[in-house]
């Protein structure tokens, strides 16, 4: 793990080579309660974009993986979040990347193709459709979920299964608690219908988190749904055909 420092925050990432020529940079943003190495290590995604030819860099949001943890909700809004990738492309002197998120690293992208299209080539909004401008996708009570005394003390499923998945992998539940809290806020519809960048919105048909691609992509000009088809969202992350739809889309938009 590398490490920088922006505003007394310390962020961890990784910067992998592009296995033979390099085309382009990506910067990767993970989901919520996930980290660089879950989300695009573990299921591939850093290897298909390497060998594709891409620099890929990859942090662990705030509150997340090997990041420092912060215990105020104000402090994970998706506008703070989105300001951590650009800090991070400032200091490897990096001007324009394409980025992609999944779920949460995907509310952040949008951000940051909203507020700073001058240094995104390409995006990809992983696992989030029209709940980016339409409610906010996950159901209450995941942040009680995390603060509950033990998982036994968890009813619901969707707050049961970030509850378990926080205790499996190690996660700082209450810095988890936190950033669910601070980190449920998207766009407009005018701020979406803004957006300038070219832009791939992949969603698994089986998803009840995200919203529907379709009607995301109707907002924006010139963006493109595409279905993971049979996935939910978790299962949709690593999908095969969605690694060759964001790569295609990579590798053939200007």
């Amino acid at each position: 793990m590398l490490f920088f420092e922006l505003n007394g925050v310390r962020i961890a990432y990784v910067d992998l080579p592009a296995r033979d020529q390099q085309i382009g940079t990506i910067m990767l943003v993970h989901g919520f309660a996930s980290s660089h190495r879950i989300n695009w290590i573990d299921t591939s995604w850093s290897k298909r974009l390497t060998e594709a030819g891409f620099r890929v860099i990859a942090l662990d949001n705030r509150g997340h993986g090997e990041s420092e943890k912060l215990y105020q909700k104000e402090r994970y809004s998706p506008a703070i979040m989105a300001d951590d990738v650009i800090a991070l492309m400032d200091h490897l002197n990096i001007q324009r990347a394409d980025v992609m998120g999944y779920s949460m690293g995907a509310r952040i992208t949008a951000v940051l193709a909203c507020r700073y299209p001058d240094r995104l080539h390409r995006a990809v909004l992983g696992g989030l459709g029209i709940h980016l401008v339409e409610g906010n996708g996950l159901p209450p009570g995941i942040a009680e979920a995390l603060e509950a005394p033990s998982l036994e003390d968890v009813k619901e499923p969707v707050p049961r299964m970030f509850r378990a998945f926080a205790d499996r992998t190690g996660g700082d539940r209450k810095a988890l608690a936190a950033c669910m809290r601070g980190s449920r806020h998207g766009l407009t519809h005018k701020e979406a219908a803004g957006i300038g960048v070219p832009l791939l919105i992949a969603v698994g048909t089986k998803d009840e988190i995200a919203g529907d691609p379709h009607a995301l992509a109707a907002l924006i000009p010139g963006a493109i749904a595409f279905d993971i088809v049979g996935r939910d969202h978790n299962l949709a992350v690593g999908d095969l055909t969605h690694k060759d739809a964001v790569i295609a889309f990579l590798t053939k938009t200007s």
